[in-house]
Formats: structure tokens, sequence, C-alpha cells
């Protein structure tokens, strides 16, 4: 994977969306979560089933947040990624990152079709401690 798109991506003034947060601490969605927040990212919790986490109020989806992320951090299964993907389109987003296990080759194309930049098979956590 490019160095250089890993380094734009984790360039501290992006706001991330993390889709596929979970209330469980112990779950990889909510681990990748904390992890941002605590390396002083701006980070908004996507999940259509919690209201909050950890106090902080926890979103529907992409549309619903209050300003448009840089970059959507997906933790949940690829035919949900292939979902969120279209959405990150039809709003604008231009950077996506599919953690390992959320990928699929049609969210990966999709994205290198539509002019989005895509990280995946990459832990953000493994990358971001570097």
């Amino acid at each position: 994977m490019d160095e250089r798109l890993i380094k734009e991506f984790l360039r501290k003034e992006n706001i991330f969306a993390v889709v596929g947060v979970s209330r469980d601490k112990k779950k990889y969605g909510y681990k990748v979560y904390k992890n941002l927040k605590e390396a002083g990212y701006k980070v908004y919790p996507i999940n259509p089933n919690a209201n909050e986490i950890d106090g902080e109020k926890c979103y529907s989806g992409l549309s619903k947040l209050p300003e448009k992320p840089d970059v959507v951090n997906l933790v949940v299964q690829p035919r949900v990624t292939e979902e969120v993907v279209k959405e990150c389109k039809r709003l604008g987003i231009k950077k996506v990152w599919m953690q390992p296990g959320s990928e699929s080759k049609k969210a990966v194309n999709f994205c290198l079709e539509n002019n989005i930049e895509v990280i995946y098979n990459i832990c953000i956590m493994a990358k971001r401690k570097k």
C-alpha cells in the first residue's frame, strides 16, 4: 500500500467517521474508535443500533453527521461496506479505509471507479502507531 496515501489519511486535521462502532469494549469496532479518539482525532461514531458510545452521541449513518468527515473507516461486514461506499459517493466523501475483514473486491473496485481513495487490508491502529 502507498505510504503517501496512508500519511494523507492520517493527517491530524482529518475528521473521521467510524462505521461499525460497538458499545462492547472488547469488539474491534470499539477499539478502532477509541484508538483514534485517544490519538487526538475528531471522530464520529456510526452505529444505527446505538444512541451513544462512551457518552458521545452515536449517529445512525453518514448522512446524519453534523459535518462531512474526511475519512470513513469501516469496521463492518463486506456487504455493509458495499452499501456504505455508495453513500460516500453520494455525500462526496473521498477517503475510505476498510479495516481487515470489512473489504470486498466489489467495494474496493467501486471506490477506484468513483475516484474515492481507498486503503484496505491494513489495520489503521497498526499504521497509526508507527
